[in-house]
């Protein structure tokens, strides 16, 4: 399976794929490309130092669906099957969706559908509940809101600060996405309405 990644910075979970794939823990697989929108990501340094294929293509003044198509076009060039999107800060056109029909994965900060969108361990602080985590999900063209792949509880601590609670979420979002990239590229799910199944079970 020839993977993709879209980042925008740091590139941790990135990374953890990627060595993943390496490693063979994810097997049958490979990492052709991963794609920055912003020039000064720290995450494509870190992608070349792992052998990786790398590009920048920012949006310039182009419309999303222009910026888009140039981002289709070099994942398209490299037959990519699998594009993880690993602290991509754009949202994706319809355009981009339908090129890759449930072949776009994320992971986001919270159990979704709750607390969308940005700063979520915040959301999930100021509303005070007692767990939040991260969930791996399918992407749609809505925000936030594709079919859930998996997702890991966090309890929330009374003195937890937005900051923190991102912290200790992201030591659990690497094994929680490389979980679901091996799953997929194992072809052992299978998307049902809006429920990600075994595909045994969907048979």
């Amino acid at each position: 399976m020839k993977i993709g990644i879209l980042i925008s910075g740091r590139g941790s979970n990135m990374t953890a794929i990627v060595e993943a794939v390496q490693s063979g823990l994810i097997a049958d697989s490979e990492v052709v490309i991963v794609i920055s929108d912003k020039t000064s990501a720290e995450g494509l340094l870190k992608a070349k130092e792992r052998g990786i294929e790398t590009l920048t293509i920012i949006k310039k003044g182009r419309t999303r669906e222009e910026h888009d198509a140039e981002i289709i076009s070099e994942l398209e060039k490299r037959s990519v099957e699998l594009v993880c999107l690993a602290g991509y800060m754009r949202l994706l056109s319809k355009e981009f969706i339908c090129a890759f029909p449930d072949k776009i994965i994320n992971i986001h900060p919270s159990l979704l559908p709750s607390f969308k969108g940005l700063d979520a361990q915040r959301q999930a602080i100021e509303y005070g509940v007692k767990v939040s985590g991260c969930t791996v999900h399918f992407v749609d063209e809505a925000l936030d809101h594709g079919a859930i792949i998996l997702q890991k509880a966090i309890e929330i601590k009374d003195d937890d600060t937005a900051e923190g609670l991102a912290a200790r979420i992201l030591e659990h979002e690497h094994a929680l996405y490389i979980e679901a990239v091996k799953r997929i590229a194992e072809g052992k799910i299978k998307i049902v309405g809006r429920r990600v199944v075994s595909a045994k079970q969907s048979e």
